[in-house]
């Protein structure tokens, strides 16, 4: 979908309160958290814009927002297995 927002509180609401402990306790995970809000913006904005940049260039952001996403919840899976004692 166009413009749709996914923010990690958004797509992980299970993960909030690991979320706000990670940004605060982590700077790796801090880091690649702005990085991964700065890029969705980007694309939502592009996207309201009518996509102008390439399909190319698009689907690289959009894969790089993946990359980004896929690391982040394995960083909030951990932390929250951690708390909780599960694997």
């Amino acid at each position: 979908m166009l413009n749709e927002n996914h923010a990690l509180i958004i797509d992980f609401p299970e993960f909030k309160l690991d979320i706000v402990h990670l940004n605060h306790s982590n700077l790796e995970f801090k880091e690649k958290a702005q990085q991964y809000h700065i890029l969705d913006y980007d694309i939502r904005q592009l996207e309201i814009a009518g996509s102008p940049t390439d399909d190319k260039h698009m689907n690289e952001l959009k894969h790089h927002r993946a990359q980004l996403k896929d690391l982040l919840y394995l960083q909030l899976k951990a932390h929250h297995d951690s708390k909780t004692g599960e694997k």
